[in-house]
């Protein structure tokens, strides 16, 4: 009778089975890298980018339209506030996109 399996599971093999399954999981896992570092890194320099970019093309339109009427340097300093506004309104706008992804992503390692 010792040849027949026994319908009893052995608890010692559930026990080493259980354990390889945690450092398999364990070595699945994902970890805290540079790459989260540099994830952070190109937000902060994207929204450098949109502040500086809504700034220069601000500055050029009113440069350019001070040079064809002649009203220099009025409209450059206008256009370059309009374009400081609109670079402030385009970097919060990411901002929020940002945290609603960073939201997301808690919200599913939580559901795990």
């Amino acid at each position: 009778m010792s040849d027949v399996p026994s319908e009893e599971p052995d608890p010692e093999r559930l026990a080493a089975l259980e354990k390889k399954l945690d450092e398999v999981k364990r070595a699945r896992a994902p970890k805290p890298r540079a790459d989260q570092q540099l994830s952070q890194a190109n937000m902060a320099w994207r929204m450098v980018i949109e502040m500086v970019s809504g700034l220069g093309i601000g500055f050029g339109i009113g440069y350019g339209l001070d040079a064809l009427l002649g009203t220099q340097p009025w409209l450059m300093v206008l256009f370059t506030l309009l374009g400081l506004a609109a670079g402030i309104k385009v970097m919060i706008r990411s901002a929020q996109e940002m945290q609603k992804e960073a939201a997301a992503k808690a919200a599913d390692v939580e559901g795990r």
